[in-house]
């Protein structure tokens, strides 16, 4: 199996989500368990309001920082052409303290494997905006 770089590779490598749905827009650091990315605050995203977005969005930006790392460990096990799929099917903890978020806004996402059995992962976040800690998110994901 080929590794990997991480200049070799695309956001749309990682993950599978394409237009308004893709909110990273930077993978900063990542492996096989954890990652950290980049998203800007942008007026296409879901929940655009005049105000700003709705901070619900974090639990989507941490879902998708945790498939960053997911997608990077599935392309070095299974290969490139592998299936990209997996589903968001638990939040189980989500603590938001913050507003709407401010467009342009630079937000930190990361994300680390802290549970793995099979296809199964839980997976803890936490979202950073302006070097202030904004949401600590724990997800239970299911990839294809």
């Amino acid at each position: 199996m080929k590794l990997y770089t991480l200049s070799e590779l695309s956001l749309e490598d990682l993950l599978p989500h394409r237009d308004n749905m893709l909110l990273v827009d930077q993978v900063l650091a990542v492996d096989s368990t954890r990652a950290k990315t980049l998203a800007r605050v942008n007026r296409k995203w879901p929940f655009a309001q005049d105000e700003g977005v709705d901070p619900l969005i974090l639990i989507e930006l941490a879902a998708q920082t945790a498939g960053v790392c997911n997608g990077w460990d599935r392309i070095h096990t299974q290969g490139l052409d592998s299936n990209q799929m997996g589903w968001l099917v638990g939040i189980k903890k989500a603590e938001i303290d913050v507003g709407p978020l401010p467009y342009d806004a630079p937000i930190i996402s990361t994300a680390e494997n802290t549970h793995v059995f099979e296809n199964l992962r839980e997976t803890a976040c936490e979202v950073f905006m302006d070097d202030v800690r904004v949401a600590t998110i724990i997800l239970q994901l299911f990839q294809a």
